[in-house]
């Protein structure tokens, strides 16, 4: 990672997460539907190990809060108390510009993993979700870089929006938008 002239491709970052993920109960990847091009869109979840055995409840919190239906202020401050800081990163929207889903790679190094960069812990109040937002422009755009050296690839980067998945904002037709 961040080598010169080096671009990791999604193919890439499926096998290291999944390495990752071996390693450290830090991690857990999750598949939450396909591209466009059928590829898994991965999503990383990384928190304290306790955390992720209560995942199903903070997920019920999450979703309670956010419709803010037949809720008293007592009990949404009473959820909130319970709940966890969930914090959702993604990267690679824009195909070429890839440094958002190339800093994926690094982002999801759990924090008792050898050698981690960061001094930050990863706390027992926040769930990190880290979402690639682009597997096929991904590796389209990384596959070409890395064998003809320009970012320029003779192809759309999306079968249907004509480039990268933020121009189906509006109609949240592609696979990717719709996940």
């Amino acid at each position: 990672m961040g080598d010169d002239y080096f671009l990791a491709n999604y193919q890439q970052l499926i096998a290291y997460w999944h390495k990752l993920e071996k390693e450290s109960p830090r991690i857990h990847i999750q598949e939450i539907g396909k591209s466009t091009e059928n590829r898994p869109q991965l999503m990383a979840i990384i928190t304290a190990p306790e955390n992720y055995k209560l995942i199903d409840r903070y997920k019920d919190i999450s979703a309670r809060l956010s419709h803010a239906e037949a809720l008293t202020d007592a009990q949404a401050h009473a959820l909130a108390k319970e709940g966890k800081t969930v914090v959702w990163i993604d990267g690679g929207l824009h195909a070429t510009e890839c440094l958002g889903a190339q800093q994926l790679l690094e982002m999801v190094l759990p924090d008792d993993f050898p050698n981690r960069r960061r001094d930050h812990a990863v706390s027992q109040d926040v769930i990190l979700l880290c979402v690639p937002a682009n597997p096929d422009g991904w590796d389209l755009v990384s596959d070409q870089y890395m064998k003809y050296g320009n970012m320029n690839p003779p192809v759309l980067y999306n079968h249907y929006a004509g480039h990268d998945d933020n121009r189906d904002s509006f109609m949240n037709a592609l696979a990717e938008t719709t996940t």
